[in-house]
């Protein structure tokens, strides 16, 4: 069995947004992805205001994609450290993991992440299943990426989030990444007082979600997407 990951069907459309064909569906939105992943994600889980006097805070991830997400909340606790010698873990799902050249292509988009985007492309991942860790002592961040099918990764993994990003391509077109098998895994490592956010309304994951023992609010969403969710 092959150790190598498949690719995504990488296409840039002219205005250089990133799609993968294979799902017809883009990273991240046309409008502004930074600012959709600070209002659906960062703002959608409570930060910075969640981590204020932790030491420790870990947010899980389906969908690490360009790692646009974890740039922000990196940004985002630079900016806001609680303390020190306070860490943030990000911990990351992907099943299609990008090269480093298209994830550079794609994060030159936001130049006031240029800093942490070379430095999170650095230490780019090899595109390989399993679970790689990169570690940025100076800021306290480390990111946990794990890298494979999501059915296999999740059950595979040992961590306990305070909050959320669900993050994966739309529930129509990428329906693995929604499945309700995974609500009752995300649910088990999940602390108490977790909260969840994700740009999708879907039916179906509201009631995977609520089945799994979520309570699940539409909230106001961004840009044409009139509502997101917040899941606590």
């Amino acid at each position: 069995m092959t150790r190598l990951p498949p690719r995504p069907a990488l296409f840039w459309s002219d205005d250089g947004t990133p799609e993968d064909r294979r799902v017809g569906d883009i990273y991240f939105s046309r409008q502004s992805g930074l600012e959709e992943t600070r209002t659906v994600f960062l703002k959608g889980c409570g930060l910075p205001e969640r981590w204020a006097g932790k030491e420790r805070f870990t947010i899980g991830e389906l969908g690490f994609g360009t790692g646009l997400n974890f740039l922000a909340a990196w940004q985002l606790w630079r900016a806001n450290r609680p303390a020190p010698d306070a860490w943030l873990h990000f911990v990351s799902f992907e099943g299609f993991p990008l090269d480093r050249d298209d994830a550079a292509r794609a994060l030159s988009a936001w130049p006031d992440l240029e800093d942490l985007s070379g430095k999170l492309l650095d230490q780019w991942p090899e595109r390989a299943k399993g679970v790689q860790r990169m570690v940025w002592p100076q800021d306290g961040v480390t990111l946990t990426l794990h890298t494979g099918d999501i059915a296999e990764t999740l059950p595979q993994s040992r961590f306990e989030a305070d909050a959320w990003f669900l993050d994966g391509f739309s529930p129509a077109k990428n329906a693995d990444m929604w499945d309700p098998s995974l609500w009752p895994m995300v649910k088990t490592r999940c602390r108490n007082g977790t909260i969840l956010a994700t740009f999708t309304v879907a039916g179906f994951v509201r009631r995977g979600l609520q089945d799994a023992g979520f309570t699940v609010k539409k909230t106001q969403g961004f840009g044409r997407k009139r509502e997101r969710l917040e899941v606590h």
